[in-house]
């Protein structure tokens, strides 16, 4: 069945004025229900919505935005490799979120990678030219300019797990100390005596909490953290396979492995197996992410769980908040203090440990 494009008089689009004549209203008033003001009575609403389901009248986004100073789109900026972003689970959860949180709204989303020199140089360009209203920030390391780059460009941004301690910009976290040491507890409460940490990058603000975690959770059993069972890895597979060989090599004694991704402990798992380690029996395995990869792993893997797709939707909802009071000029909290907010996280138990 053929769709027939709405048209006004002389098959043009129908206009505000042909609204706002067929309402028996003014201009003004019919902008003011479209943009959805409160300054309306319920009765002079109605006629306008009447009028404008009758026309079939589209507003017109653009001018619109371009009238309030808007470009109705926020950019998700990646300062890692495209094929990490890729490879990772983390990074599509994210965006399932992102996506959600923006399917009440008009904005854009725009995805960028700022991985190298050129890529940022052409990122401070597009941000200098006010092409967004606003940048979410994805998998910082500590001492990286790029947060503070957008700032300082007066962009109003929201990172996803903040930098240190002391992160100025408002932040979405999840609690990375709290899961790292649920995973330890719960290799300590299945009797393992000599477990192994498979780091990720310690540039990385929530790799280096996960691994506070882990170390806590040890000395609170009263295990001597031994720098031997510790080996760095980048949250790659391929990462992990290495840190688990190294593991092996120094200590063959090993008899649990906590990885700080579930991509990383996928890697671990392999070799593992290639040196014939049984899991759980000779080794217990536990990642982190509680991703796609942890529940369809053979065994299934025993994973903390971190809310992405919430952390996605939080950002989002921070980011919007602070353009819409930026818009008007005011704080976008009462005190005017920037925001870091930390969800939970949940250790799921599966046949790995």
């Amino acid at each position: 069945m053929a769709v027939r494009e709405p048209r006004g008089r002389g098959g043009r689009r129908p206009t505000l004025e042909q609204v706002a004549e067929r309402a028996g209203v003014g201009r003004g008033t019919v902008s003011r229900v479209i943009n959805g003001s409160p300054r309306v009575s319920d009765r002079t609403r109605a006629l306008v919505e009447a009028a404008v389901a009758e026309l079939g009248y589209v507003p017109n986004t653009a001018a619109r935005a371009l009238a309030a100073d808007r470009t109705d789109a926020i950019a998700l900026v990646v300062p890692e490799p495209e094929r990490r972003f890729f490879a990772e689970p983390y990074f599509s959860e994210i965006i399932q979120g992102v996506g959600q949180a923006l399917a009440e709204t008009e904005v854009q989303l725009l995805l960028t990678f700022a991985g190298g020199h050129k890529e940022r140089r052409r990122l401070a360009q597009y941000l200098g030219a006010q092409r967004v209203d606003g940048v979410l920030l994805v998998s910082v390391h500590a001492g990286d300019p790029l947060p503070d780059l957008v700032d300082q460009l007066g962009v109003p941004a929201v990172i996803s797990g903040r930098r240190s301690a002391d992160e100025r910009l408002p932040s979405v976290d999840s609690d990375n100390f709290g899961g790292g040491r649920a995973a330890v507890e719960h290799l300590v409460e299945r009797g393992r005596r000599t477990i192994a940490l498979i780091t990720g990058p310690l540039d990385v603000y929530g790799a280096r909490r996960r691994h506070e975690g882990c170390l806590a959770a040890l000395e609170a059993a009263g295990r001597a953290a031994d720098p031997e069972l510790v080996a760095a890895g980048d949250f790659t597979e391929e990462g992990g396979r290495r840190a688990m060989a190294e593991l092996l090599a120094r200590r063959p004694d090993l008899d649990a492995v906590f990885a700080g991704s579930d991509v990383m402990a996928g890697g671990a798992r392999l070799v593992l197996r290639e040196a014939g380690r049984r899991i759980p029996q000779d080794v217990a395995l536990v990642g982190y992410d509680d991703s796609v990869i942890a529940r369809h792993m053979e065994p299934t893997l025993t994973s903390v769980r971190q809310p992405i797709a919430e952390m996605g939707r939080e950002m989002t909802r921070l980011l919007l908040d602070e353009i819409a009071h930026r818009s008007a000029d005011r704080p976008a909290s009462a005190t005017g203090e920037r925001r870091q907010l930390v969800l939970a996280t949940e250790l799921v138990v599966r046949d790995s440990s």
